[in-house]
């Protein structure tokens, strides 16, 4: 248990050793992590946070698209959003409209699928693709609305 008259590093060692595998477990968890949030601003580009893509929304009218199925989508989606789920993305890709210089704003439940949208989209030509971090729940967590209509 805890012991105030160890040093803080013979506690910390103490812990490790009567908690090895939670230990490990917290390691793994936060090297896989980290390697998400690397590989996601390598390959998907700037991940954008709820308050800035409500300023890219109304600064700059920025096209939002939700990638996840239909039926998540007709439970409740941000204003104004266009649902394209991410296996029919590149077959109706021309439903975005023609100004591939336009913001866009792509999220899903939880933000990785974002990330392989916003990767499609710019092979396709679109130059000004965000992924919203944390997806809907990290829009849903910042106390912003949503519709189902």
């Amino acid at each position: 248990m805890f012991n105030a008259d160890l040093p803080l590093t013979d506690q910390l060692l103490t812990f490790v050793q009567a908690h090895l595998v939670l230990f490990a477990a917290l390691i793994v968890v936060t090297v896989a992590l980290i390697a998400n949030e690397v590989h996601g601003s390598v390959q998907g580009g700037k991940r954008l946070a709820p308050s800035e893509a409500v300023r890219l929304i109304n600064d700059r009218d920025a096209l939002v698209l939700d990638v996840r199925p239909a039926a998540d989508f007709k439970k409740g989606h941000l204003l104004n959003a266009v649902n394209l789920p991410l296996p029919k993305l590149t077959d109706r890709a021309s439903e975005i409209g023609k100004d591939k210089s336009r913001p866009v704003i792509v999220y899903c439940a939880i933000g990785p699928t974002a990330v392989e949208a916003a990767i499609r989209l710019r092979k396709l030509g679109h130059t000004e693709v965000y992924a919203l971090r944390g997806g809907l729940n990290g829009w849903l967590g910042a106390n912003l609305p949503v519709t189902a209509k």
